[in-house]
């Protein structure tokens, strides 16, 4: 499965989005206001939960410097990434977009497409709290 978000133009550099993408404390400000926790587990990983649904742990798997940053489930029970990338359009601005890939059976599928659709959704949205 994967589903793309739309592009969000940001009036930041590719490489101040960038370096902002990679510290995982920043991911609390793009979190939907459904979060019911959101906790920094190490530079690289952190764990939230929105409301009425299990904690996912995600950790930052690769970067290439300055326009992708890939995360993935820290866990193993479920086995997804979450992209970011990042092209610059002027010199303070560029656009970001992120895809969600996993690999789910057809049921698990058809439960998660909605929710993850909207998740990823509001990630996008709020790319210019940062």
């Amino acid at each position: 499965m994967q589903i793309t978000s739309p592009t969000t133009t940001v009036d930041k550099s590719q490489e101040e989005m960038f370096h902002l993408l990679s510290d995982v404390r920043n991911f609390e400000k793009l979190m939907p206001d459904s979060t019911s926790m959101f906790e920094i587990k190490s530079e690289d990983t952190f764990t939230f939960a929105l409301k009425g649904m299990p904690q996912i742990s995600l950790t930052i798997n690769e970067k290439q410097e300055f326009d992708r940053i890939v995360m993935g489930a820290a866990d193993s029970k479920i086995s997804f990434s979450l992209t970011a990338n990042i092209n610059q359009l002027a010199a303070k601005q560029s656009e970001v977009q992120l895809v969600f890939e996993g690999e789910f059976n057809a049921m698990m599928g058809m439960m998660i497409k909605g929710p993850i659709t909207n998740f990823i959704g509001t990630l996008i949205d709020n790319m210019k709290r940062l």
